[in-house]
């Protein structure tokens, strides 16, 4: 009896330090067990006191008036499948006639409450059914971003959802994006980590940093085209401009349709053209947007007018040449000026750090989600790096970019240099190769590829 109470003992203590210390190997030991059983025993009573249910149809009602039994409880959503995951549980439903996606979506922090659990979120599946996805702790707290298969594709894994998901920047379903956050939000680690996964893709990187180049400049091994100053970033802009317009005259050459030429091989953007003819796909990332939308003198004011109108044209048009825009900054409000809310309006991802009051969180969601606007205000200070993600659709999640160095994407970006594309237009803002001094001698770091 006494070796029974001392095993236990050992396994209380052992399951509180794996809570504590090690979240993920309690949850998978422990934890995922104590929570299907919570869930099963109080699922019933919680679809009830959550206003889950509906009443019992009328020829159940009949039949017991008839056999003179007492009536049916209200029936609770029917269960299709309970699936334990590396972070939580997954429950998929059957939607009762009468019930509404919404409805569960609506209920996810009482449903939190009710079955003990660090989220519940609710998505519609297919017509009748939902999948309420619970996360037994807390994943966020410390991001450890799960093994994923890599593909040459712009599809770029940078940080992991409240749901245990993993956030991809899928630059062919979302070509253009806005990052605001305020000053030590975890804008730049989202950027860095962002870069140092499109270092191993083929594609071409053009960054605008007009806080003199101190934050993209270490990374400029793997950029083609660079400018630290509104000047130069007026030039370069106007330059990808003129790149794009002639990839469309490259397009236009080979779409020679005819009644002959099979549906696969029309095309209207890079990505149908034959692969030794197809550009490669440019990303560019703005570091600071409202450096670029500032003027103080009518000779800054038409540079402005110049590289807004740009930034417009490359949203609008850029998409079918493959030219991607990211532009990050604090605010991006109609205080910047004539154009910004038309380029705005073309920017469909959206991704919000901490900001610091309601205004600047309203206009990255205020035309989308009034949900997004109140969770982005919510964003603790004590945990940068999280954001609120969403997209035109009005859709949103909370994710966290795991902690990239400075280091680290510097070394990801030299060790993948070769694979920086030339891009004619482009050639007179390549970053100078920065020169490591390597035992007493000066040893340059080479980053040329073919030309497009």
């Amino acid at each position: 009896m006494d070796a029974l109470w001392i095993t236990l003992l050992v396994v209380l203590v052992v399951a509180l330090v794996l809570r504590r210390l090690r979240p993920t190997w309690y949850w998978m030991t422990f934890g995922v067990t104590l929570a299907t059983i919570r869930v099963l025993s109080r699922y019933r009573s919680v679809m009830d006191a959550c206003g889950l249910t509906v009443p019992p149809s009328r020829w159940r009602l009949t039949l017991a008036r008839v056999t003179n039994r007492p009536p049916p409880e209200d029936r609770s959503p029917r269960i299709l499948r309970l699936r334990p995951t590396a972070t939580g549980l997954v429950l998929r439903l059957k939607l009762r006639p009468g019930q509404d996606a919404f409805d569960f979506s609506a209920s996810s922090d009482r449903l939190r409450h009710s079955f003990a659990l660090h989220n519940v979120v609710s998505r519609e599946i297919r017509s009748g059914v939902v999948e309420l996805r619970m996360t037994g702790y807390d994943i966020l707290k410390r991001v450890r971003m799960p093994a994923v298969g890599f593909d040459d594709a712009l599809r770029v894994p940078v940080a992991l959802r409240e749901d245990g998901e993993v956030h991809y920047r899928d630059y062919r379903e979302v070509p253009h994006a806005l990052n605001v956050g305020a000053t030590k939000s975890g804008k730049s680690v989202y950027q860095r980590t962002l870069v140092a996964g499109l270092a191993p893709r083929n594609v071409a990187l053009v960054g605008i940093d007009c806080k003199n180049g101190v934050e993209l400049s270490p990374l400029a091994t793997r950029f083609t085209a660079m400018a630290d100053n509104s000047t130069d970033a007026a030039e370069l802009l106007a330059a990808l401009v003129e790149y794009m317009s002639r990839v469309y005259d490259l397009i236009r050459a080979e779409q020679c349709i005819s009644v002959g030429l099979p549906d696969a091989e029309i095309t209207a953007d890079i990505w149908d053209l034959p692969p030794h003819l197809r550009p490669v796909p440019v990303v560019v990332l703005v570091d600071e947007v409202a450096e670029l939308a500032l003027a103080a003198n009518k000779a800054e004011e038409a540079r402005r007018d110049r590289i807004v109108t740009d930034l417009v044209r490359l949203s609008q048009l850029g998409r079918a040449a493959g030219i991607h825009l990211e532009i990050c900054g604090q605010r991006f409000g109609s205080e910047l000026g004539k154009g910004i809310t038309m380029l705005r309006a073309q920017l469909t991802g959206r991704t919000a750090h901490r900001v610091n009051d309601e205004t600047s969180a309203n206009m990255a969601f205020g035309d989308i989600s009034p949900d997004a606007v109140l969770a982005a205000v919510q964003i603790d200070r004590d945990r940068p790096g999280t954001a609120v993600a969403g997209d035109s659709s009005g859709g949103w999640t909370r994710i966290r970019a795991p902690h990239t160095t400075l280091r680290q994407a510097v070394d990801t970006c030299n060790a993948h240099a070769h694979r920086t594309p030339s891009i004619p237009e482009l050639e007179p803002f390549r970053p100078a190769v920065p020169v490591r001094v390597i035992v007493g001698k000066v040893q340059p770091k080479s980053a040329s590829a073919p030309a497009f």
